[in-house]
């Protein structure tokens, strides 16, 4: 029997049809990344950014599907100076761009105000923020990926008094709620192990010359010197402290211990003891890979807060994935259940978004580079 032609393509596309089933639309979803960008911080805020972006471009590689549905992720980064008002800025733009949840804001200063943003849309925020009151405010959607100052200063304090043994202390902050919140968790922690404090000075984080503030420091003969700050004020810190002859270890947390304090520093640098808020990178569980596949995909070596961010992304599909929905209060819902196992180590939250477990890493620095002295348990 002889079969029309137009009846024959229509049987054909039909078949085709049975055969592949529908095609399923890609849903794009958006996760927001907060970070300076440009200013003093703007090399620890593209390590950051750098580590959510590698984050997305892997699971986009490996292909995600969500409730039955393939899905792509879109990382929307903006940079918001380090500064609270264009933090809050960039905040509102990123929930204009409906975001599902928002990795960031690195610093303190720019987390906590930014933080009421999200909290009022119910968006996930998970940040590298230290001040303890980020977590304390008490809204549902604020998350950390490293510890607290409160559990960073004394652990930095500890070992200044146990180990440098200290006895006199000069302490000197740059002002932000980052810099001015750790020094007050070292200065409390000083006293309570019986050192003396005998000075405590503020600048702010655009300073670049100390020599005024450390010359009467000198006269004041301390064992170690405290600088509250990040690595743009904290190099130049160290090195005049260098330049006038000042011998006493200088102390800070994880706002100057990065690779580009050694630069900033120079020589001076081996006079530096810092701490940060997580394991070493050598000491991660993914640690190593992680540094060759980031080394790898942009041909710098990592600051400190990469790591962090790029378990940020995977713990909030990890949420995606348990709530089998890409709905932002649904995956908001699922985080206080996570268990993620990730290159920084277990990631499992406190009732009110601090992490669980946790370690404090101490380290100097040898020919320009870090050196890991201890980890501390954070009590």
């Amino acid at each position: 029997m002889k079969m029309h032609k137009s009846l024959r393509l229509v049987m054909g596309t039909s078949l085709v049809g049975l055969c592949l089933g529908p095609v399923r639309a890609q849903e794009v979803v958006t996760v927001g990344a907060a970070n300076p960008l440009t200013g003093s911080l703007a090399a620890m805020g593209k390590d950051a950014e750098n580590g959510a972006r590698l984050a997305v471009e892997e699971i986009n590689s490996s292909g995600l599907t969500i409730g039955g549905r393939p899905v792509t992720l879109k990382l929307d980064g903006k940079d918001d100076a380090a500064d609270p008002r264009t933090a809050t800025t960039v905040a509102q733009s990123l929930v204009d761009d409906n975001i599902v949840a928002i990795i960031g804001h690195l610093n303190s200063g720019a987390s906590i105000p930014a933080s009421k943003i999200y909290s009022g849309s119910d968006i996930v925020q998970i940040s590298t923020a230290t001040n303890p009151a980020y977590t304390q405010q008490g809204f549902k959607t604020t998350f950390r990926a490293m510890a607290t100052d409160a559990q960073q200063g004394p652990a930095l304090a500890a070992y200044a008094v146990d180990t440098l043994h200290a006895k006199r202390v000069a302490v000197v902050d740059d002002a932000t709620t980052y810099g001015q919140g750790l020094a007050d968790q070292f200065s409390q922690a000083i006293k309570a192990k019986g050192a003396e404090v005998v000075s405590r000075d503020a600048t702010n984080d655009h300073t670049i010359d100390y020599r005024a503030i450390l010359t009467r420091i000198k006269g004041e003969k301390p064992d170690v010197i405290m600088f509250g700050g990040a690595d743009a004020g904290a190099g130049p810190f160290v090195k005049q402290a260098q330049q006038l002859g000042i011998v006493a270890k200088i102390v800070g947390g994880d706002g100057i211990c990065t690779e580009k304090l050694a630069e900033l520093a120079g020589p001076a640098s081996r006079n530096v003891v810092c701490s940060e808020a997580g394991a070493a990178l050598d000491k991660m569980p993914g640690g190593p890979a992680f540094k060759v596949r980031y080394e790898k995909r942009y041909g710098q070596p990592i600051q400190a807060y990469a790591p962090y961010n790029y378990d940020a992304v995977y713990v909030v599909v990890d949420a995606m994935k348990r709530a089998n929905s890409t709905d932002k209060e649904k995956i908001l819902a699922a985080m206080p259940s996570t268990d993620y196992k990730g290159v920084t180590g277990e990631i499992a939250y406190e009732p009110n978004g601090d992490l669980k477990h946790g370690v404090i890493s101490i380290f100097t620095y040898v020919n320009g580079k870090q050196k890991l002295l201890t980890e501390m348990q954070p009590q």
